[in-house]
């Protein structure tokens, strides 16, 4: 018998849930993404720099910033490349964080993600599908959808390949166990 993704909404949901509070405990309790972000050597003087500049609202900027390829080339640019800093910045809307409006997107996330896995499985396997092959299916497809596009960060964005490799394991391990929750619920 084929397997719907309708078949599915109880696996989706609880691997949602249960990869949402396991994100939870990796990055409040867990010690290991504390050293991920580092302390700016004089924070104030550059906050006020950053305020005096006007980049009030949120944003991505780059520096030095080139508007298209004929910019990269000029020779201007390419003196900016070398003297740096050489970067990318992101800022935030200022307050304090929007936690309940984040979590709820995390969770849209979790859900996105055990949607795509699940599809994949459907594709692939069948009713009363045996727990290794259901686990296996998902869960690279989870693996893939939690970590696939970290290492494009670290290679073209500057984050730390340090940071990365941490991200990557956390990827693996919310992939397990959205694995876990599907072969365990697998119609």
């Amino acid at each position: 018998m084929d397997v719907t993704l309708g078949m599915l909404w109880l696996p989706i949901l609880v691997s949602a849930v249960v990869v949402h509070i396991a994100s939870f405990l990796v990055w409040m309790v867990f010690p290991h993404h504390r050293s991920d972000w580092a302390k700016l050597p004089d924070e104030d003087a550059f906050a006020a720099e950053v305020n005096r500049q006007g980049p009030r609202m949120p944003g991505q900027y780059s520096i030095p910033h080139a508007t298209s390829g004929a910019d990269w080339k000029t020779e201007a640019f390419q003196e900016k490349m070398k003297r740096g800093p050489v970067g990318f910045v992101i800022f935030q809307p200022s307050g304090p964080p929007q936690m309940g409006k984040s979590l709820i997107l995390h969770f849209v996330h979790c859900i996105v993600i055990g949607v795509f896995a699940g599809y994949l499985g459907t594709l692939a396997l069948d009713a009363g599908a045996h727990y290794g092959k259901v686990f296996q299916v998902v869960g690279t497809a989870a693996i893939l959808g939690w970590g696939g596009a970290l290492p494009v960060q670290a290679n073209w964005f500057g984050h730390s390949w340090s940071s990365t490799i941490k991200s990557l394991f956390d990827a693996v391990f919310y992939g397990l166990l959205t694995a876990g929750v599907f072969g365990w619920l697998w119609p």
